[in-house]
């Protein structure tokens, strides 16, 4: 792989986890401007959906970093042939 298709990929690495940042946190506000809940019940939520999404986020970075790692490995592997 070479260096300008490694910072392509990481580019867009890099975008697609400020979409999800910045996803989460419109929807955040949109919930939070629509919801009907009074205001103890609404903070629960937002707790709840709050570290519902960084787990996934938590969960994402480890499985890029899984695949990364693989990747890494292959690439230090020696070349047969």
């Amino acid at each position: 792989m070479t260096k300008i298709t490694r910072r392509i990929i990481m580019k867009r690495m890099f975008g697609f986890l400020i979409g999800i940042v910045v996803g989460g946190l419109v929807g955040a506000t949109i919930a939070l401007l629509l919801t009907p809940e009074p205001g103890e019940e609404l903070r629960a939520h937002i707790r709840e959906r709050g570290q519902s999404f960084f787990d996934e986020v938590r969960h994402a970075a480890d499985e890029r970093k899984i695949e990364l790692r693989q990747r890494l490995d292959e690439m230090r592997a020696p070349r047969e042939g």
